[in-house]
Parts: structure tokens; C-alpha cells; sequence
């Protein structure tokens, strides 16, 4: 038997919305008894950028049946709602700002390690199952444009890029995640992710140019890939960027 049920998506969610079903009641039509889950997905919300859940004005979770003349309500993790934060799904999570991005997210990659951020991509990862599992094992929040990623069921925090330049991007995942706070820039290898530690300037003297000897004695090593790394001509315009970011 085909039953039916309504749902609203509201703010932020609409951007996964063609343009005639943004902000308007939508019939959506079933069998059996779908999580809310599964209904939402269907219509094109990955199940990580919900916060908040109605059906018939009472809070419910993900997993919940979907049942006949339902009216859902869906809210997105960032809402301007502040009486519906009892019932976010996302405040039982666990605290995070370590990352994982799909391959195509390199740039991004870099400037969230610029900044201090735990940022793990790896472009040997073989599918989107092992991102999905190792975000899951590690705590880690998904970041990509790859809506279909987001919705593997082992994720439980992951933002949709919407914007496809890398410098919105991480604007993007400032705001959206509220880092400002966390920033600590120069902390990490752009490289590899690790944590960089000081190193005295004799320790590297035959690892670095002739003219890096003469004008910079403050150096730092990457255990674990062997950069090196001085505050060269590139420091200033690194350092105005994160500055810039600061502001947004």
C-alpha cells in the first residue's frame, strides 16, 4: 500500500534542493516503515547536515519510522532557531575538530593543516566505504563536494562543500564548524599532517640553502616526512592569510 507524508526542509538544507521544492512542504510517498533516515536521503539531504528533527511538532531522531500523514520538520546543524538546541541530534556527538577529506580537496587540505587542524587525506584511500569507516573510527568530520559520501550511515558528521574554490571552501568550514577559536597556525606539516618541532639551526645546517644560513637562525622538522621548515620570504603572505581569516 503506498502511503504518504509530509516534509519541510528548512534553511541551509534547501541548497540540496532543486529550486521548485525549495522552502515548501513536500509530499513524499513510501511503503512498509522507512527511518526518517532513509526518507530524508531520498530527497537529497545527507542525514550529517540535520540538527533537528519534527514529526507532528514532537523531536525525533534518525532512526525513527516514518508512518502515514506524518509532518516532518528538518533543521540543519547550523540553525538560527536557539529554542529548538534541546533537541539537536548532533549535541550527543562526540566533540571534534580532526578532519578527513576526499582526494579531490588537496587545497583545502593544506590550509586547515596551515592552520593547526588535524586534516587527513589520503589518495591511495581505495572507495568511500574506507572514508566512511575511518571517519568513524577516528572521530574524524567528512569534508567533500560528494553528496552520496555523506550519506554512508557510518558518518555522523560531515559538511557538503558548497562553493567548488578552495579559499570559500575553508571560509566555509570556519564559519560552518566555528574554528576560530582552535587556530594554530604553523603548527603542522602541510605535507604530511604531523606536528612540527623545533630544530636547532646547526642540526639542519646541511639540509638547507646557502642563503637560509645567512638570514634565518629559527627552524622547525617534521618527524615524520623530514621537511624543514623557516619563516622565508612566503611567512609574511602565510601569516596576512590566516590574519584574514581571523576577520571573516
Amino acid at each position: 500500500m503506498l502511503n504518504f507524508a509530509q516534509i519541510r526542509f528548512y534553511d541551509a538544507l534547501n541548497d540540496f534542493l532543486p529550486a521548485i521544492k525549495k522552502n515548501k512542504w513536500l509530499e513524499y510517498s513510501f511503503t512498509g516503515s522507512p527511518a526518517l533516515k532513509d526518507a530524508i536521503e531520498a530527497l537529497g539531504i545527507p542525514h550529517p547536515e540535520v540538527d533537528v528533527i519534527l514529526v507532528n511538532q514532537k523531536p525525533a531522531a534518525l532512526p525513527q519510522a516514518l508512518k502515514p500523514q506524518d509532518k516532518v520538520e528538518v533543521y540543519p546543524a547550523v540553525a538560527a532557531y536557539p529554542e529548538l538546541s534541546p533537541f539537536s541530534l548532533q549535541s550527543y556527538l562526540p566533540v571534534t575538530d580532526k578532519f578527513i577529506l576526499d582526494v579531490h580537496l588537496g587545497k583545502l587540505t593544506k590550509s586547515l593543516r596551515l592552520l593547526g587542524f588535524d586534516a587527513y587525506l589520503d589518495i591511495n584511500i581505495p572507495n568511500d566505504i574506507a572514508i566512511a569507516t575511518l571517519s568513524a573510527v577516528e572521530n574524524r568530520i567528512v569534508l567533500t563536494r560528494d553528496i552520496g559520501l555523506l550519506k554512508h550511515k557510518e558518518i555522523n558528521r560531515g559538511y557538503w562543500l558548497r562553493s567548488q574554490n578552495p579559499e570559500e571552501q575553508l571560509k566555509e568550514v570556519i564559519r560552518y564548524f566555528g574554528l576560530q577559536p582552535a587556530f594554530r597556525p604553523f603548527t603542522r606539516c602541510l605535507a604530511c599532517n604531523s606536528f612540527l618541532a623545533p630544530i636547532s639551526k646547526e642540526e639542519v645546517w646541511d639540509k638547507i640553502p646557502p642563503k637560509t644560513k645567512l638570514y634565518f637562525d629559527e627552524f622547525y622538522l617534521c618527524p615524520n616526512c623530514q621537511r624543514i621548515y623557516w619563516k622565508g620570504s612566503h611567512y609574511d603572505k602565510m601569516l596576512a592569510f590566516v590574519n584574514n581569516l581571523n576577520q571573516i
